[in-house]
């Protein structure tokens, strides 16, 4: 499953990164693309920097303070990062990603998006679902999350530049359904206590999320 994430970071640190960017180097992004995917890709990526590092910084302390984000991913570590940048003609065509980076195992992927929807045409992250094409254009500072297993893609650039960060996320709880189970804990557990407070419902709901977590976490 999919999850949008609004406002990961605001405005003002959607600046900062971008200012931060401009002074970074960048190169072509097919070295870091797997034997199969590096046909159908074409774009840059920022080389590695301490002023890219930095940036990975900021974006992984304001996803760890980002409720939504933690309930949905659990996440253990952040496999790994990239800064990738379309410009026109540039794509990325349909591939999987790899299942392990950096040595570390990935469950969930992730596009923040940096550039103005309307700065642009075309770039859309494409998920490829049997029912129908899902395409993503979000404004600066939010977020698609998505299961590391779905084919993607991003469409041609016809004008202006894509910015984004694309990361991995290994979590604590490999099997996406059980993720689910607990996010879904997760909301019944705050509306409970927002409408209620803290009741013997409430509690047994949180010892029950709890302990769930605790038998399916790894590590």
């Amino acid at each position: 499953m999919a999850h949008v994430i609004g406002g990961v970071v605001d405005a003002h640190e959607v600046s900062a990164m971008r200012q931060a960017i401009e002074a970074l180097e960048f190169e072509d992004g097919r070295h870091s693309a797997g034997r199969y995917a590096r046909g159908v890709k074409s774009n840059e990526q920022a080389a590695a920097t301490p002023g890219r590092d930095a940036i990975f910084a900021t974006l992984r302390k304001a996803l760890n303070a980002n409720a939504l984000f933690v309930s949905v991913a659990r996440p253990r570590k952040f496999a790994r990062m990239l800064i990738s940048r379309y410009g026109p003609g540039m794509e990325y065509g349909t591939h999987v990603d790899d299942p392990i980076m950096q040595g570390s195992r990935t469950d969930l992927s992730f596009t923040l998006f940096l550039s103005a929807a309307d700065s642009y045409d075309g770039g859309g992250l494409v998920l490829e679902d049997p029912l129908e094409d899902r395409v993503f254009r979000l404004e600066p500072g939010d977020m698609i999350l998505y299961p590391t297993s779905a084919l993607h893609r991003v469409e041609p650039v016809t004008r202006g530049t894509r910015l984004a960060v694309v990361g991995w996320v290994t979590s604590w709880v490999r099997e996406a359904d059980r993720r689910e189970v607990l996010h879904d804990l997760d909301l019944a557990a705050r509306s409970i206590f927002d409408a209620q407070g803290k009741t013997p419902a409430f509690d047994r709901l949180l010892k029950a999320k709890s302990n769930l977590f605790r038998m399916w976490a790894e590590g």
